[in-house]
């Protein structure tokens, strides 16, 4: 059983939801085709738009080469037997699925798409799973059933609908999963036979706009954990009884807010663990035995989130990570006495992944540091650690990768807010690049990026990346402090950080730039309104420009789950805040350089929201850079899409950023 904060039964469901666009590297510029406007041109078969870019010099392609060139490898599942491992990496363009059967082993690829594939479910003792994966970065995942052995494969989904959080029944008999296959819009549960994918049949219709899914199967076999998601602060935990299709409320309320994640059932049947903040400012491992009703807190001398769990086959085993001011801490837990171990010697890094093999004496772990990309670790029961791949580093070395500090710097209400600083080793002052994660309910953790590295070393350029209130990590107080009416208040913070850079002699206030994705697009928008004066540069990527046009055009199956943490646009006191807050309505005060990043299929921040604001921006004569990937959605998912974007990236900043 592989399970995360928000389980593996959410795997391409509210991920899909909520994560931040990738920002990863590139490669070399194709030659640019003329368009009937002398501004615009298009690459990569023209599924590339480039408006207003400059041609980029062939020494950036030369220069960003290596940095480019950094592959990863996440862990996926064991073989049924439990002797060799599927992974995710990438050869070609895309990330496709591969079967490692030693350590340091040779990675066979499975799956040969023009698309990435998303999560994978393997049939509970049989080699045979189901993948998820969408066209061209649209999110409306499809269902596909594999052989790995064979290689054949066939769609059991059906082709229009959005699919994921796939969860085998313990006999492999049936799957329950996420879709929208009722209306287009409803995130509800549906049960099927994978052989028989004609008869799939809707086990809950999702009452409200909330993101509904299956987690995990009870021994019984005709009951299911489920999650209903309203916002991050706001998750409650039902049991669906498939034979009755009764649903009975088993954590949250309607009076109050918390969060409670299923993670899944003890294998005796007689109750579940879960995280929760109904007891702590942060997120705590519980267990509920469901004969006596007894909350048993794991955690409750833990003050930080828990974000992994994974229970063995068998029930005997189970492990969860911690986050630790970004980092990750793993322990190893008694499933039936509930003692904890934490688990010493492992890289100071990130851990995703957790996933026990089937007889239950190995632990797979996907760890990162911030001086190696992801790779599948296997740690046996006397927590002795292998390493089992060994991603390519482009012929970087990584020795030479500067690690961040961790830093604090006090906001305009004397809020303590966190920042992971990287500092060239070259003496300053240094132009800064400030990085801002999405969400908002993100986080910025200290993982491997070859890009941060590419900006110090290739730039000179100091890259701080804030934790703003509003982000997830700290504490549910902290993470509701830019809910509704405050939003704001979390663009004050990186004015507060502006600030904090000018009182630091080898960082020059002079020259700051803002990068950000998604809602960190929003956020760089809204700095250029209101610090215009303090920066050089600003890089946009699928960012929200005007908070009524977003929720009213964002895909309908994720509204009502974005008005929870934005506000409701229906309202018209909110909805003269949201629009006096947009920063499409306050172009005027934007006079700084423009570099806006999109994706033509995005189904969270719409083509639209980048449309207007570059129209916007133009109609002032403001310069900007508009690129446009017609085959992508919510970021960059292909290698010479990323590429291009990279090199015109480093291009602007050479621009705008590096002239003293």
């Amino acid at each position: 059983m592989v399970i995360s904060r928000v389980s593996s039964a959410m795997l391409l469901g509210l991920g899909c939801l909520l994560a931040a666009p990738t920002q990863a590297l590139a490669v070399q510029e194709t030659m640019a085709t003329p368009t009937v406007d002398a501004d615009v041109r298009t690459l990569n078969n023209g599924n590339l738009v480039l408006d207003n870019i400059p041609p980029i010099p062939a020494r950036i392609g030369e220069q960003l080469n290596r940095f480019q060139n950094v592959r990863s490898a996440s862990f996926r599942n064991f073989t049924a037997d439990g002797d060799a491992i599927y992974i995710s990496t990438r050869f070609g363009d895309v990330a496709q699925i591969h079967k490692v059967s030693e350590a340091g082993g040779y990675r066979q690829q499975l799956t040969f798409f023009d698309e990435p594939v998303g999560g994978l479910a393997r049939k509970p003792e049989s080699n045979t799973m189901i993948f998820s994966m969408d066209a061209g970065g649209n999110e409306f995942s499809q269902l596909f059933l594999l052989d790995p052995d064979s290689g054949d494969y066939h769609m059991i989904s059906d082709g229009e609908s959005r699919n994921g959080a796939v969860v085998w029944s313990q006999d492999g008999a049936k799957i329950a999963y996420q879709s929208t296959r009722r209306d287009g819009r409803s995130n509800d549960i549906w049960v099927m036979d994978p052989q028989q994918p004609e008869q799939a049949q809707l086990a809950l219709a999702a009452p409200d706009g909330s993101w509904w899914g299956p987690v995990d199967w009870h021994p019984d076999g005709d009951t299911l954990l489920v999650v209903q998601y309203t916002s991050i602060t706001d998750v409650k935990i039902h049991q669906l009884d498939l034979q009755e299709g009764e649903l009975t409320l088993l954590e949250g309320s309607d009076v109050g807010s918390n969060a409670n994640f299923p993670l899944g059932y003890r294998k005796d049947g007689k109750g579940y663990f879960f995280t929760t903040d109904q007891f702590s400012d942060f997120t705590q491992l519980a267990f509920r035995n469901t004969d006596t009703g007894e909350v048993r807190v794991i955690t409750k001398d833990i003050n930080w989130n828990v974000d992994n769990f994974a229970l063995s086959d068998d029930g005997k085993q189970a492990a969860f990570t911690i986050n630790e001011e970004g980092m990750s801490q793993l322990y190893r837990l008694d499933p039936m006495s509930f003692k904890v171990t934490r688990v010493k010697g492992l890289p100071i890094g990130v851990v995703g992944g957790l996933t026990f093999n089937p007889a239950g004496d190995q632990l797979a772990l996907s760890i990162n540091t911030p001086k190696s990309p992801t790779d599948v670790y296997l740690l046996d029961s006397e927590n002795s650690l292998k390493r089992w791949t060994f991603s390519e580093v482009g012929g970087l070395n990584t020795d030479n990768f500067v690690e961040p500090e961790l830093v604090r710097f006090s906001s305009f209400d004397g809020l303590e807010v966190p920042a992971f600083v990287y500092k060239p080793k070259s003496e300053g002052p240094h132009p800064v690049i400030i990085s801002i994660h999405g969400g908002p309910e993100s986080q910025y953790r200290p993982y491997f990026s070859s890009t941060v590295q590419l900006w110090l070393q290739e730039l000179g350029a100091a890259v701080i990346a804030p934790n703003v209130r509003g982000s997830a990590g700290y504490g549910k107080e902290y993470v509701s402090l830019d809910n509704g009416f405050n939003r704001e208040d979390s663009v004050k913070d990186i004015g507060a950080l502006l600030d904090w850079i000018a009182t630091q002699p080898d960082l020059d206030a002079d020259r700051v730039a803002v990068i950000g994705g998604s809602y960190g697009g929003y956020m760089v928008l809204a700095s250029a309104v209101h610090y215009s004066d303090r920066l050089q540069a600003a890089v946009d990527i699928v960012g929200i420009s005007n908070f009524v046009t977003f929720l009213t055009n964002t895909e309908s199956y994720r509204r009502d789950l974005r008005r929870a943490e934005y506000g409701d646009e229906r309202d018209p006191e909110m909805r003269a805040h949201l629009e006096a807050i947009s920063p499409s309505n306050q172009v005027d005060k934007i006079d700084v350089p423009m570099f806006v990043v999109q994706g033509e299929n995005d189904p969270r921040v719409p083509v639209t929201e980048a449309e207007q604001i570059v129209a916007a921006l133009k109609a002032k004569n403001k310069p900007v850079w508009y690129m446009n990937a017609l085959n992508e959605g919510h970021g960059y998912r292909k290698k010479e899409n990323r590429d291009i974007y990279e090199q015109a990236t480093v291009l602007f900043f050479e621009q705008h950023l590096l002239p003293e």
